[in-house]
């Protein structure tokens, strides 16, 4: 068995370094660059437009407004909620810290500049995944990047076999990505947070399984119950419930994140401009705190800032485009709008502060480009920020904060990715045997939080990568498209023209959705 183990890891290690090297991150970049050239910078150009579109019209009811109960769509803003709750989870906090731990500060400008061209990859895919989407048998929509492919790429001369190999690659991909990324790497860091702020002796002492390095104890156990417990009953009542719930969790635990992060950033504000000084100023020129040339250096900030990035918002990935598919939603443009939208959310604004917290509480040394002593490493590296602040009695409180707050972000993911990995069991099995594929989802809760080891999370990581190559394949075919659909958006809605809609690849689609409001 460990003779296998072993292997697994080899080999998974291989795939990975490929999937996440330095070729794949550039064809991810490349692509958010080549979308953004294509649609005149669309992020800067009209960002007073897709500001008022998305958040600036939470409050209008065809967009907040809740469908009836024989309507099988979800609003634009719950489905939006439902993709940020995916999106924002432990890379929001894990993820930085590890990216600033190992490529300096100046990984933070690469996050932003992945971001920026991040925004038009996420556009994009969504435009597609709304254009392309169909009705299953059960009345409710289904969309994502295999049936872009298959349809859209598959509809390409001499293309058709191409587009369904890639769209059953893609799928097969997501659901293997559901279970590991979406689902026991959540739940392991959930526990792991919640043991190391909350601590209860009494039930730490029993242990139930050691592999001579870690222990599962009766805590871990009981915490993955409750967990099971509660996303099993989100879960299996469908898109529906976890759009309500993403609703109501989602702006509360971003926001109570930030204003935490505003509060110390505040208290060290004095260090507020030397944060961004060093960000800009190691993006480009990193300090040596180890053995290595120039041009090493400045490749590992920005592959770190480049890969924490996209870890952060997905862009290019095609996972959110799932649940942006299940919205009632007339304009696949809107829909991309509420994409963009999602990344500023994620790396911008949820990222940066994160960023901020490490970078002017004094748990990172300036001089050394690494972590300063005593910080403890980059797992607790923000809790230990926190605590420089949040502190009472000897009693941190701060990572206690941290610790409420991986689990709402964890949690959420948790519940976004079931959705992903069922459209694409469903796509592959049909939409009757996704009930089967919810029920095992919920009980691999439990593997996750008995998991001793971390390989069904650098697994899961390597599936997760995979998903980008067919996604952007798509992409990158259809780009043509996806400009199309955009400027005759512009046309009808911005510069008041007389021009037909492009708002599905189906007729009868087109006529069905001209009923909703915009």
């Amino acid at each position: 068995m460990d003779k296998f183990m072993d292997k697994l890891v080899d080999v998974n290690g291989a795939v990975y370094s490929v999937v996440w090297g330095p070729i794949a991150l550039v064809l991810l970049i490349g692509t958010g660059i080549l979308m953004t050239f294509l649609t005149k910078f669309f992020q800067i150009t009209h960002i007073g437009h897709w500001f008022k579109k998305t958040i600036g019209s939470i409050f209008n009811k065809s967009i907040s407004g809740h469908t009836d109960e024989k309507d099988k769509s979800i609003s634009q803003f719950q489905s939006m909620c439902t993709a940020l709750a995916a999106t924002v989870g432990v890379g929001n906090i894990a993820g930085v810290a590890s990216a600033i731990a190992t490529g300096g500060a100046g990984a933070v400008f690469w996050m932003w500049v992945a971001a920026f061209f991040g925004m038009m990859t996420g556009f994009s895919e969504n435009v597609l995944g709304i254009f392309y989407r169909r009705k299953n048998d059960q009345g409710e929509w289904c969309g994502g990047a295999m049936y872009y492919l298959r349809d859209g790429l598959g509809s390409k001369k001499g293309c058709k076999w191409l587009g369904k190999l890639l769209a059953t690659l893609f799928a097969i991909f997501t659901v293997f990505a559901a279970f590991g990324i979406g689902n026991m790497g959540q739940v392991n860091k959930i526990v792991a947070n919640i043991q190391a702020a909350f601590k209860i002796e009494s039930l730490s002492k029993v242990v139930l399984y050691t592999d001579g390095e870690s222990s599962v104890t009766l805590y871990s156990a009981l915490i993955g119950a409750v967990i099971l417990i509660l996303a099993g009953l989100i879960i299996l009542g469908g898109v529906k419930r976890i759009g309500a719930v993403a609703e109501k969790i989602v702006p509360v635990m971003v926001v109570l994140y930030v204003v935490g992060s505003f509060v110390l950033i505040g208290v060290n504000y004095d260090m507020i401009g030397t944060a961004f000084y060093n960000i800009f100023k190691t993006a480009f020129s990193p300090v040596a705190a180890v053995g290595g040339t120039f041009g090493y250096l400045v490749s590992v900030v920005i592959t770190q800032g480049f890969k924490r990035g996209v870890f952060s918002n997905e862009a290019g990935l095609g996972s959110s485009v799932m649940v942006h598919c299940s919205g009632k939603i007339k304009e696949p443009v809107r829909q991309g709008m509420w994409s963009i939208f999602e990344v500023f959310v994620d790396t911008i604004v949820v990222c940066t502060m994160t960023a901020l917290v490490i970078l002017t509480s004094g748990v990172f040394d300036f001089t050394t480009g690494t972590v300063a002593k005593g910080a403890g490493s980059e797992a607790t590296l923000v809790a230990s920020a926190f605590d420089t602040v949040f502190s009472i009695g000897g009693v941190n409180i701060g990572s206690m904060f941290i610790a409420v707050a991986i689990f709402l972000f964890a949690f959420t993911t948790i519940l976004g990715w079931s959705h992903y990995g069922a459209k694409a069991f469903e796509y592959l099995f049909g939409s009757k045997a996704t009930v089967v594929y919810k029920v095992i989802f919920v009980l691999m809760i439990m593997s996750g939080a008995l998991m001793t080891s971390s390989i069904a999370w650098d697994i899961s990581d390597t599936f997760n990568g995979l998903m980008m190559f067919p996604n952007l394949i798509g992409i990158i075919s259809m780009s043509g498209l996806v400009v199309k659909i955009t400027n005759n958006y512009i046309d009808r809605k911005l510069k008041g023209k007389d021009v037909r809609p492009m708002l599905s690849a189906y007729p009868e689609v087109t006529q069905e959705v001209m009923e909703y409001e915009d």
